[in-house]
């Protein structure tokens, strides 16, 4: 009888170990926290792109307010592309060789569909919204598509995102104001405004961007890149998701919060620390599309998008 007087509570004291196990993982969303067997991207060398959600501390979470999708520049399996709004195919030339510039306005899903959106006939897997757009429809910033131009007013001035050209092995991400100092490097550029992270260093760039574009315009699309060299496209869509469960720690992202996300979203893939980033054009303008979907779709026309392909 002591023997089973003493195995019964061994029983109940395991149980309630396990209990106590089991309290503690269920405090955390189960679509937040990352599954045992997921591989970590920065440690996975055979890594290219994904797509996921997080919540404003960049844990997964299927419900999320911030899309985003994560890819490694050097993926002998990716390649990338950069369109613009335009009346005829890009890269067209005119009768004395000079490329032509007629442009028209275009919508996020237009430039990530029409036949200028396609590298060597495929279409993209994946898209996000970048520069701003001028009142004659041209782009307003610094926008390169595999090395021919297509720039506006603003292209010396505002900050821009750049994935070099040359070999897989070769390209590097870049963020700067102007073009780089090598022409590989400015291959596939895409312009952009509002850069928050300079050399690892985070600033909160509200006031720089007034009140408005601060707390007002507050869909918010943006990319990062890391000292692994790995980049980080975001989209926090909180006016077109009004049925997502609000929280918060899920909900509109304010600039002094770009850092906790974007910090987060490194930390639990193992992406190093994050060394550059910059808005693209926000409020009525983000777009988001991966793997046949469109996630994120704006409301206005748009100065360019970048796009990526697989190989």
């Amino acid at each position: 009888m002591k023997k089973l007087f003493l195995l019964s509570i061994l029983i109940s004291s395991a149980g309630l170990i396990l209990g106590c196990d089991d309290m503690v993982a269920n405090s955390v969303p189960k679509s937040a926290a990352p599954k045992k067997s997921q591989k970590c991207a920065g440690n996975n060398p055979g890594f290219s792109i994904e797509f996921f959600k997080t919540n404003n501390q960049g844990e997964r979470y299927s419900r999320g307010i911030n899309h985003v999708i994560l890819f490694n520049p050097k993926s002998p399996k990716l390649d990338f592309k950069v369109n613009v709004g335009l009346a005829h195919q890009i890269y067209a030339k005119d009768s004395r060789g000079n490329f032509k510039r007629q442009y028209i306005p275009k919508f996020f899903s237009q430039l990530v569909a029409d036949e200028n959106s396609q590298l060597n006939s495929r279409k993209p897997i994946a898209a996000i919204n970048a520069d701003y757009i001028d009142t004659v429809n041209k782009p307003q910033g610094l926008n390169i598509s595999r090395g021919v131009e297509y720039s506006g007013a603003f292209k010396s001035r505002r900050s821009s995102f750049a994935i070099s050209g040359g070999s897989p092995s070769q390209r590097v991400a870049t963020i700067g104001i102007g073009k780089r100092g090598s022409n590989l490097l400015n291959y596939n550029v895409v312009g952009g405004n509002g850069r928050f992270y300079s050399q690892g260093q985070f600033k909160d760039i509200c006031k720089a961007l007034g009140e408005f574009a601060c707390k007002g315009a507050i869909n918010r699309s943006m990319v990062a890149i890391t000292s692994k060299g790995y980049v980080i496209f975001l989209v926090n869509d909180m006016k077109a998701n009004s049925s997502i469960a609000i929280s918060a720690n899920n909900k509109e992202l304010l600039p002094s919060q770009f850092d906790d996300v974007l910090t987060g979203i490194a930390r639990n893939n193992c992406l190093g620390r994050i060394q550059e980033g910059m808005l693209f054009d926000g409020g009525m303008s983000p777009g988001l599309f991966y793997n046949n979907k469109v996630y994120v779709e704006n409301f206005g026309p748009i100065g360019s998008v970048f796009l990526i392909y697989k190989k």
